[in-house]
């Protein structure tokens, strides 16, 4: 029997324009260890699943899936639903609304010194997807990011990944996380109207909204984070970044469920792999493109490099992730970090 996710837009209009990054879902009901995991009217076994962003490119895997039908054909009832940044899906996942998050793995190094254990357990990139893109107006005086001092850089919400990665690039480059004004613009349509009315200068956001950007001409692009090389030279080594995370004891107590999980979204990775963007733009929501098809198609292509084909954490990558991490974040630089507790590559090597 076929399941269709719930899809539930934070635009009044409800539709999901190409340069938006962020869907926004109504409160997921609240779910308790006595029903998480459970059967749902017949339908198979029911789970949510936040994500930060389900019409962002980086976390295409979580749409695809459900549209390919591996959910379905996993005996899986899933509910996808959204919050405009990863951070919100986070908090999502430790108050117990959702089961899942897809988000940044480097959520769960930062949970783990606030005593929550939550881990990766089924890696989407290798990349983070991620690009700092400098406005139009500020291209001749922002060359590189030794040129953010005093500026006003956009990330999607605060504690956000954009938020980490961003303070990153300014110590990583001479400066100190008190030189920068993060601002929070969300993705889509604020971002872009942030860039072209100068409530920022320059800021991270990744594909559509980056197409769309270039597309406009608003703005020019500054770091390229979408590939494996992007990664390397501005962070010096692979960033693992979308992944579905969940938390430690849930995965415990739902083992088979979880590898139903794994086992979809490591089809999809694998079909993906072997798919072109104008095929993979095909099977998704209609909407997404909004009438430029060739543009979210681009979009598409543009982010491709960053995904896995076998949802394996990359060899180094969370090593990364802890020095990024540990460069600007006092709670996370003065604690001893158990990275063997933030991903499990059980479920991944049982799909294979």
């Amino acid at each position: 029997m076929r399941k269709t996710a719930r899809y539930v837009s934070l635009a009044a209009s409800g539709l999901l324009a190409l340069s938006s990054l962020t869907a926004c879902a109504n409160d997921a009901a609240s779910s308790t260890s006595a029903d998480a995991g459970s059967k749902g009217d017949g339908k198979g076994t029911k789970v949510k699943i936040m994500v930060g962003g389900l019409d962002k490119v980086i976390y295409l895997p979580a749409v695809l899936t459900q549209r390919l039908g591996y959910f379905d054909s996993e005996g899986l009832d899933v509910e996808l639903l959204s919050e405009p940044a990863g951070v919100q899906a986070e908090t999502a996942l430790v108050s117990g609304q959702v089961q899942g998050a897809v988000g940044f793995y480097d959520h769960t190094l930062d949970l783990q010194t606030k005593g929550k254990s939550v881990e990766s357990v089924v890696q989407f990139s290798h990349a983070p997807g991620e690009v700092e893109v400098v406005s139009a107006k500020q291209a001749k005086d922002i060359t590189s990011p030794k040129d953010f001092k005093g500026k006003k850089l956009g990330i999607t919400r605060l504690g956000s990944s954009t938020d980490f990665l961003t303070k990153y690039l300014a110590v990583k480059n001479g400066l100190k996380v008190s030189d920068v004004t993060p601002v929070a613009v969300g993705a889509g349509p604020t971002f872009i109207s942030a860039l072209q009315q100068g409530s920022i200068d320059a800021g991270m956001t990744t594909d559509p909204t980056v197409a769309t950007i270039l597309d406009k001409k608003a703005g020019k692009v500054l770091l390229d984070m979408r590939t494996p090389e992007g990664s390397q030279k501005a962070l010096g080594g692979p960033y693992p970044s979308s992944s579905l995370y969940m938390q430690t004891d849930w995965v415990n107590g739902h083992k088979d469920t979880v590898q139903k999980l794994v086992n979809a979204f490591v089809k999809t990775l694998k079909w993906m792999s072997t798919h072109s963007a104008d095929e993979i733009a095909a099977k998704m929501p209609a909407d997404y493109s909004q009438g430029n098809k060739a543009l979210y198609a681009q979009a598409i292509k543009s982010t491709l490099p960053m995904f896995t084909d076998d949802g394996v954490m990359p060899q180094g990558g969370p090593e990364t992730v802890e020095k990024v991490l540990k460069s600007f974040n006092a709670n996370i630089k003065n604690a001893k970090v158990d990275l063997s507790k933030t991903y499990t590559t059980e479920f991944v090597n049982a799909a294979k």
